[in-house]
């Protein structure tokens, strides 16, 4: 099982040094990889009084890429996923291209993790549909998969068309490995249609509904004439105000489900700084190994 940390998007601030020694600090503990969270554009308020309460424009949201771009050249080891990279609010033919540039200078280090979105707000401010974002997607991987793996091509879809054009530079990965966040039923079976890999919904805990989400996921998969166990699952363990051993035990019941990655996030813990994001993250290691 590979493990990895959420950067403290909302939580760290922005000065570069301090987002430097954290990502280092990540590396430096032995973690094998960092992921980070997407929004453009935050409201001024609240839409519901539950976790989107965090989306608001009180807090911080690193732009991905620019980020990532900044952590290749800061880091040696670690890979650097999107988790996830709101994809149909996006032209897709720039996110291969910009995905294409990352992979290449962190010598291919990236895992692209894409998903439709929620918030209708970005969309329209962003000039991309909101209605069809669902079915887009399918069509933005699959342009996306046959840029990074050829010089020309020549794509003709419902809302995308390349005539004998392509990418320069071509990723180190061919393609990039592209992992759905998806959190119902229709869109978990798209990640096990189409995915390299899922994220489950971070604010699941390791329990019956994963098991049933898990199915689902694995299902889709076969139907399609794809092995599951080649493809990856990622489940968040909060770290919270739990104890080590409860640590320990939401990974061995994570493990118990076949899933392949556990991502730790310290946020919305309480803690007040970016040492104390550190500090926990070492001590589980000195728990854990």
């Amino acid at each position: 099982m590979r493990i990895g940390v959420a950067f403290p998007t909302t939580e760290i601030g922005t000065d570069p040094a301090v987002i430097r020694d954290f990502a280092q600090a990540v590396e430096d503990l032995g973690f094998d990889h960092i992921t980070a969270i997407d929004h453009v554009l935050q409201a001024e308020t609240a839409e519901a009084d539950d976790w989107r309460s965090y989306y608001t424009r009180d807090n911080t949201f690193h732009e991905p890429f620019i980020l990532f771009g900044f952590l290749a050249a800061v880091t040696r080891t670690l890979e650097l996923s999107t988790a996830i990279l709101i994809l149909p609010q996006r032209p897709a033919i720039l996110v291969a291209k910009q995905a294409a540039e990352l992979d290449v200078l962190s010598a291919g280090r990236l895992r692209l993790g894409v998903g439709i979105g929620w918030n209708a707000l970005e969309f329209d401010a962003l000039g991309q549909s909101f209605r069809n974002r669902a079915r887009r997607i399918e069509e933005q991987v699959a342009l996306m998969r046959a840029l990074w793996t050829n010089e020309i091509i020549t794509f003709n879809g419902e809302w995308h068309a390349v005539e004998n054009a392509g990418l320069n530079p071509l990723p180190v990965q061919q393609p990039i490995p592209v992992w759905f966040g998806a959190f119902e039923p229709p869109a978990i079976q798209r990640a096990g249609r189409l995915g390299d890999g899922w994220f489950l919904n971070p604010r699941i805990a390791p329990s019956d509904d994963a098991e049933t989400q898990i199915a689902i996921f694995r299902n889709a998969a076969e139907e399609s004439g794809r092995d599951p166990s080649e493809l990856g699952i990622d489940a968040t363990l909060h770290i919270g105000d739990r104890a080590p051993e409860d640590w320990a035990q939401q990974v061995t019941d994570w493990q118990a489900h076949g899933v392949t990655h556990v991502t730790l996030r310290t946020m919305y813990a309480g803690l007040a700084t970016p040492d104390d994001h550190i500090d926990v993250l070492k001590r589980f290691k000195a728990a854990h190994g």
